[in-house]
């Protein structure tokens, strides 16, 4: 797959900034326990400190979350993106569903891991998007920002889909899209062909890859 182009427009935050956009990212779209709701307030202060809009999606997100019941966060989750195929966090999904060639695509994203010397678990399908915005955040800033970039098109329509179901978790994708680029023709097209088609259904096993859930020593790491 060719490397992406540069950015279409000047960046709004410094690098800093956006893995720390990816850092809290990467945490808000892991499911609800109370192991991670009692990171919410570290998290709305480490929030506070990035401007702009990512600042302001990631805050408004946060400050939903703390006002709201666990249990009925927690099902509000598995509702959001389990349940619904247009809104699942694993990237290759909406191109391959559950077919052969998705076994293949993920491999890029097992190698990508390796060759920062990051150490796979069994746990978790290494496209899980809140994985790969661990990797980019901690562990590979560039490898993982050409994952991002390479997904643009499925992060927008999940962007979009989480919209449209009036999701809190759309304010999440509307600060991780700050730090990518914007879509350009070929990726509305992508976007609008992915969201008529819809992911393929052959269903075959796959071997289960997964990222370190040791990732965010200060902040806390995925289970």
């Amino acid at each position: 797959m060719p490397l992406r182009r540069a950015r279409t427009r000047a960046p709004e935050l410094t690098p800093e900034q956006e893995r720390l956009v990816w850092r809290i990212a990467a945490l808000a779209l892991d499911y609800p326990d109370a192991e991670l709701l009692g990171l919410v307030p570290q998290l709305s202060d480490a929030a506070q400190t990035i401007p702009g809009r990512a600042g302001l999606a990631l805050r408004a997100f946060l400050d939903d979350v703390a006002g709201r019941d666990p249990i009925a966060l927690a099902a509000d989750y598995v509702e959001t993106f389990d349940l619904r195929r247009r809104s699942c966090l694993h990237l290759t999904y909406y191109a391959y569903g559950d077919t052969r060639k998705r076994g293949m695509a993920l491999l890029r994203f097992k190698h990508a891991y390796r060759t920062a010397g990051v150490e796979l678990g069994d746990h978790e399908l290494p496209d899980h998007l809140a994985v790969v915005l661990e990797f980019a955040a901690t562990a590979d800033p560039e490898g993982g920002r050409r994952l991002l970039m390479d997904h643009l098109p499925v992060i927008e329509l999940l962007r979009l889909s989480l919209h449209d179901n009036g999701s809190g978790y759309a304010s999440v994708l509307d600060a991780i899209s700050v730090t990518l680029p914007d879509l350009d023709e070929v990726d509305r097209g992508r976007v609008a062909a992915l969201a008529a088609e819809g992911p393929p259904e052959e269903e075959v096993g796959l071997d289960p890859f997964a990222m370190d859930p040791s990732l965010l020593p200060d902040i806390g790491g995925r289970k």
